[in-house]
């Protein structure tokens, strides 16, 4: 065996001082091809001190190996040494046989740096010099996946795969590509890439985008499978409980909801969208009481949630329980609440209490906003009729009836308000 052979046999056995002794020796003793194999096998194994010292006594030697300088300049900004390595960059030229390689480097370096658009452009460079080699592409797509990008990331990634390389530099090609499509929208192209991984090798985040691919093409089966196998793979996965909550709620499956939901809540338990979600399966479960509670607690962690607000001041006015809901909607509509709802479910609440005067301001608040809305405009023509507000009565039902054509009901009211002003 040749020194360097013994280095890193020694090395890979842990036995780094008798290490360091063969590696003295062959940087004396062994031959330049030698040597620069070690080098690269050295840093490839993490020790790049050792690694620097084989390729700068080479350079020393071969001062005009700009492969040396790349290799240098690599390992330079793995040690933060940004301007060590530009300047061995700068020493190669166009020319050089190594410039497609420091082109790399240079991307890698600017990256780093968080100079993005010049690391592209230098990946760009080096695709129009070399379009068909896989590391370009590989780099490319990898640059662009980080930098969310995914369409683009997604051109790369599928060069790779037409190549038969389904696995570059220890990064899953196939999940690469399927994860790039599902964040894209593109969800049965993702599904198509993603359910060829097998499933020992699937880590949590692919088995994730697979069922969430697959819950957003209402594969609701496979998605709950999914992401029952994702729980149990690691139930501290808190994203998983909103989405499988909602692939047993899409599948009927509402008591499964519940206590997905209910166990999300258990890991993550500041998750407003949890108790948002907790809620509303509980209220079309009958469980009105449940679902107030989750709603509450949602407001007390995120107060400004509008949906949350909405949800609960809608349970309480269907319930018809009118104190609790004025309760409710007198601490948010203090605030400048500007939902239309919110002042229609107080004004319901106040006629409900007979407190005719105060309910007027609210639904005179709203009448424009939800002129729209034939729910509202059925409600507030009969309401401003009863209250003597015959205008805005007759402004409703005129609005109430462009939208409804056979309502005969509302078809004799609008004739008599209309006799009564006109």
């Amino acid at each position: 065996m040749t020194y360097s052979e013994k280095t890193l046999d020694l090395l890979l056995k842990g036995q780094i001082q008798a290490a360091e002794k063969e590696f003295f020796w062959a940087l004396r003793k062994d031959e330049p091809e030698m040597l620069f194999s070690l080098a690269e096998e050295l840093y490839s194994l993490g020790f790049s001190n050792m690694a620097k010292r084989v390729y700068t006594k080479l350079l020393e030697q071969f001062p005009t190996e700009d492969e040396l300088k790349t290799a240098l300049a690599e390992i330079a900004i793995s040690e933060g040494k940004d301007d060590e390595a530009l300047n061995y960059l700068k020493q190669v030229t166009p020319t050089s046989n190594a410039y497609l390689e420091a082109l790399l480097v240079l991307a890698d370096l600017y990256q780093t740096q968080g100079l993005f658009e010049i690391s592209e452009q230098k990946l760009l460079q080096a695709y129009r010099l070399a379009p068909d080699e896989a590391v370009i592409w590989f780099a490319l797509g990898e640059l662009y996946f980080s930098l969310k990008q995914y369409r683009q990331a997604s051109d790369f990634y599928l060069k790779l795969i037409k190549a038969d390389i389904l696995e570059y530099a220890k990064v899953n090609i196939l999940q690469r590509l399927g994860v790039s499509y599902a964040a894209s929208g593109e969800f049965e192209q993702a599904r198509q890439y993603l359910e060829q991984i097998p499933l020992p090798q699937l880590d949590a985040d692919t088995l994730f985008q697979l069922a969430f691919t697959q819950l957003q093409l209402k594969d609701y089966e496979h998605a709950i499978q999914n992401f029952e196998e994702l729980k149990e793979m690691t139930a501290d996965y808190a994203t998983l409980y909103p989405y499988l909550g909602v692939a047993y709620e899409q599948n009927g499956q509402l008591n499964d909801a519940l206590v997905t939901f209910q166990e999300g809540i258990s890991v993550d338990s500041y998750n407003v969208e949890l108790y948002q979600m907790a809620g509303r399966v509980a209220a079309k479960l009958g469980q009105n009481e449940q679902a107030q509670k989750y709603w509450h607690k949602g407001l007390e962690l995120e107060p400004e949630n509008l949906t949350l607000l909405l949800e609960l001041s809608n349970l309480l006015d269907a319930l018809k329980l009118d104190e609790e809901n004025l309760a409710l909607l007198e601490e948010y509509l203090s605030q400048e609440q500007s939902d239309p709802q919110l002042y229609w479910n107080r004004g319901k609440a106040l006629v409900r209490l007979d407190r005719y005067d105060e309910a007027i301001e609210d639904y005179q608040a709203v009448l424009k906003q939800l002129d729209e809305s034939v729910d509202f405009l059925h409600d507030a023509t009969l309401f401003f009729r009863n209250v003597g507000l015959r205008e805005e009565a007759l402004y409703c039902v005129q609005k109430y009836l462009q939208q409804v054509n056979d309502d005969f009901e509302m078809e004799q009211l609008f004739t008599e308000l209309n006799s009564e002003l006109y």
